[in-house]
């Protein structure tokens, strides 16, 4: 029978406290600035310095009295826990030294700054190239230290099993068992990952698991009744299927991209219902918007994307309702049901918003280009997709269970997080997470050389300038790594590229196979990579032979993305541990970042300024191009509120019922 301790600690969760707003929320806002003092960074370079030394200092010891060091350090923090200043720097000297010995690698000073961010509950903000793989794992063995459950989040299935093969060796020597949880596990194999004392997966699978469990275990959420059902059935406390041992800590790699840019939806554990009238009425609507012209049947929004309808449209709609049924009679109904539709149509882009693969619609995530093949949209639009599509239209899907992934990362005891762009993001992760954020400076200075931005009136001249950059980097012999917003806009570089007789890799959601392989090979002379979102965060891009004396990696932005920190991430590809690298990005004047979120006048004025070469145009484009992308990023921001916003509002509706809203 399992221990009360071990009994109580799967379903625990800490409830946190409601979002601070009005005047609280000012005072809240100015104690995250007041955390996020840069004078903190001085005292954990002290700190870090001192352990540096201790840890060397620990070079004469014998194999088995390190052994032995690291088993009573163990004992202590599960007795102690891990918030005692002279144990953490007790243990992290003897955890860089034996880092050293397994692994062959010594942690930096740096590194080691960022691992007492960690163990404190900070945001540590560490440049690309800095070794977050290693630094994330010194905290992670103290937190399993203490046998309550760690996990470490990663952004995808590739980097969760990559970290945790290449940890390993230190983990075993540690004495603590480590597993991993990725998408194609079989319940056993996540049930037997889930019980060893660190565990790497992604946010999408251990919030789902977190879900599945409370599902499973219905009307026993609570301890005491599964304890009180295990006294009249011995051996009947945890239901059947449960996988997780429950949730404590949790250290969150790419931490921006985590808990800020997938969290603008939550996670929904649904089930495919048939309802052959949803699909009767979404084909009844499709052809009743074949007929639809745009502005004079309907406008769209493309920078809220929605649709509206004209009086002429209303009137079509009138003269066609009859055919709808049940539900869909109402006027209301109706109206949502053709927006939908046209939604599809207007919005929803091929190898932008979403890929066809053998017959099916699978989406495409935003921020980083990846291919979500369990995802569907909700209210009827994955099935106006695939009817736009012409492609077999699946059956809806009832929700069993949701939550927002601001809501379930508030949950654990213990939150902190790594990025190698988090500044800009700063307040929200105070704001949302209570996360106070530091910057880690670099082990070597960066030197990388950023070129003006390129200006140009459209696409057309854009990809022509763009062609020839790569041209003229690729004739100097220097690796060139390009960014892309979508597959299409890789697929149409890749023509191009064709038609110049260049040799080059494509990454993107439809051809990604080795990715990392491939991320991996785009430093080596005379390589060209085209790559969207997904250019593997967390590998690293090392440098082939000669590559630094011609300058290192050439990056180059095909077009500015609606927040800063993703095009602070492609150039961050570039010059890492002091290796020299250079990046530019060209923006043309209908990309979709200024299309969308720039005034309306600001097209207009600036094409006519590029044209007639007025002074500082160029300039004024890039200031257009920040003011778009801050407020795309306040939208972002004010979407996000309502997804936890909505958590709040169901777990106070259902708490009369004693259920959970999750």
């Amino acid at each position: 029978m399992m221990t009360t301790s071990r009994e109580y600690q799967r379903t625990h969760i800490v409830m946190p406290a409601s979002i601070p707003g009005g005047v609280d929320g000012v005072i809240s806002g100015l104690v995250g600035r007041y955390r996020r003092n840069p004078v903190a960074v001085g005292g954990l370079k002290r700190e870090a310095e001192m352990i540096d030394r201790r840890g060397h200092a620990l070079g004469s010891l014998s194999g088995g009295a390190l052994h032995h060091r690291l088993q009573e350090l163990k004992i202590r923090f599960r007795r102690e826990g891990r918030d005692k200043r002279p144990l953490v720097q007790d243990a992290l000297a003897t955890l860089s030294e034996a880092a050293y010995r397994t692994l062959g690698m010594r942690p930096y000073p740096v590194q080691l700054m960022g691992a007492l961010a960690l163990n404190r509950g900070w945001l540590a903000e560490m440049a690309t190239g800095e070794g977050k793989t290693l630094t994330v794992t010194l905290p992670a063995v103290l937190a399993g230290w203490t046998g309550r459950p760690c996990h470490v989040i990663t952004a995808n299935d590739y980097l969760a099993a990559r970290d945790v093969a290449e940890m390993r060796p230190l983990f075993d020597y540690c004495g603590l068992s480590t597993g991993c949880v990725t998408g194609e596990m079989m319940p056993e194999e996540r049930k037997a990952s889930y019980d060893c004392g660190v565990v790497y997966t992604t946010s999408k699978e251990i919030l789902a698991d977190f879900l599945r469990d409370r599902l499973k275990m219905a009307p026993f959420h609570h301890a005491s009744r599964r304890l009180i059902r295990g006294l009249h059935r011995p051996g009947a406390q945890t239901p059947d299927g449960v996988v997780m041992r429950g949730i404590d800590t949790a250290f969150v790699d790419e931490a921006d991209s985590v808990l800020i840019d997938e969290a603008v939806t939550p996670l929904i554990i649904s089930v495919a219902r048939e309802n052959p009238l949803l699909k009767e009425v979404i084909l009844t609507a499709h052809e009743m918007a074949e007929s639809l012209e745009r502005f004079r049947h309907y406008q769209v929004d493309e920078k809220r994307r929605d649709i509206f309808l004209t009086e002429a449209g209303h009137d079509v709609l009138e003269r066609s309702a009859h055919r709808l049924k049940g539900m869909w009679q109402g006027k209301s109904r109706q109206v949502e049901l053709l927006k939908q539709t046209l939604c599809a149509r207007e919005l929803y882009h091929r190898d932008q918003h979403y890929v066809v693969q053998e017959g099916t619609i699978i989406i495409v995530d935003a921020f980083t280009g990846r291919l979500m093949p369990h995802r569907t949209w909700s209210h009827g639009l994955h099935q106006a997709v695939e009817m736009k599509e012409g492609v077999a239209m699946t059956d809806p899907a009832e929700t069993l269970a949701r939550l927002s992934f601001q809501q379930f990362f508030r949950f654990f005891r213990h939150l902190a997080g790594m990025t190698g762009t988090g500044q800009e993001a700063a307040s929200e992760f105070w704001h949302i997470y209570t996360l106070p954020y530091v910057s880690i400076p670099t082990h070597r200075p960066c030197i990388r050389t950023l070129a003006r931005d390129a200006v140009f009136l459209n696409r057309d001249q854009k990809w022509a300038a763009v062609v020839a950059e790569i041209v003229r980097a690729h004739r100097m012999d220097r690796p060139v790594l390009v960014g892309t917003r979508s597959v299409e806009e890789s697929e149409v570089l890749a023509e191009r590229l064709t038609s110049e007789g260049l040799v080059f890799k494509v990454l993107n959601a439809v051809r990604h196979a080795d990715e990392a392989q491939i991320v991996a090979g785009a430093g080596e002379k005379g390589s060209i990579t085209i790559a969207t979102n997904m250019a593997g965060r967390g590998t690293d891009i090392k440098l082939g032979s000669g590559v630094v004396e011609l300058g290192g990696l050439h990056v180059i932005a095909t077009e500015r993305h609606e927040t800063g920190r993703v095009d602070r991430q492609l150039f961050g590809r570039c010059a890492r541990q002091g290796n020299p690298g250079s990046a530019q990005a060209f923006i043309s004047l209908d990309d979709e970042l200024i299309r969308n979120k720039a005034p309306g006048w600001a097209s207009t004025w600036l094409s006519t300024a590029l044209v007639a070469k007025v002074p500082g145009a160029c300039a004024m484009v890039k200031k257009v191009c920040l003011s778009a992308q801050r407020a795309a990023e306040r939208q972002a921001y004010r979407q996000r509120k309502n997804v936890l916003k909505n958590d709040a509002w169901m777990a106070e509706a259902l708490s009369f019922t004693g259920s959970e809203s999750f």
